[in-house]
């Protein structure tokens, strides 16, 4: 991940590192006691938040990154610029890899930004949390193809 840690001086969006505290604290984690909070930025501007929530059927956790990108696609949204993660992990939480697929899904582009209650930063795009990350391109025929 020396890519992604090596980008531009990793300062969090202040509006989004507040929401991603801001929803961390309504996060729902009884059984790992890991909480984790999210908030994402449009290109329109707008401003969607997340956090994890779990099961006592695990299979049905839902992560942070996950609840943000759910919100933004309920509200007629399809893609973002900006993503912080908010935890108190040292180094920071990073994206796991279901999220990082999800993620890739919408903008292999965008900046994800991983921060804790320190300050510590772990920064990069998306492509590079998930490289060679796969997604289906829709073609007018219906037919789709994988593509990088």
């Amino acid at each position: 991940m020396t890519e992604a840690t090596m980008l531009e001086a990793a300062v969090p969006d202040p509006q989004l590192l507040e929401g991603a505290k801001a929803a961390f604290k309504q996060a729902y984690a009884p059984y790992s006691k890991f909480r984790v909070g999210a908030a994402l930025r449009t290109p329109s501007g707008r401003v969607f938040f997340g956090a994890n929530v779990e099961n006592a059927s695990y299979g049905l956790a839902r992560c942070a990154e996950q609840s943000a990108v759910q919100a933004m696609n309920t509200a007629g949204e399809r893609e973002f610029t900006d993503i912080v993660v908010y935890s108190e992990a040292s180094p920071p939480a990073s994206p796991c890899g279901a999220c990082r697929q999800v993620l890739f899904e919408f903008s292999p582009q965008a900046r994800v930004v991983c921060v804790n209650q320190h300050g510590e930063v772990v920064s990069g795009l998306v492509r590079d949390f998930l490289p060679h990350g796969f997604r289906l391109e829709h073609r007018d025929d219906g037919h789709e193809i994988g593509t990088e």
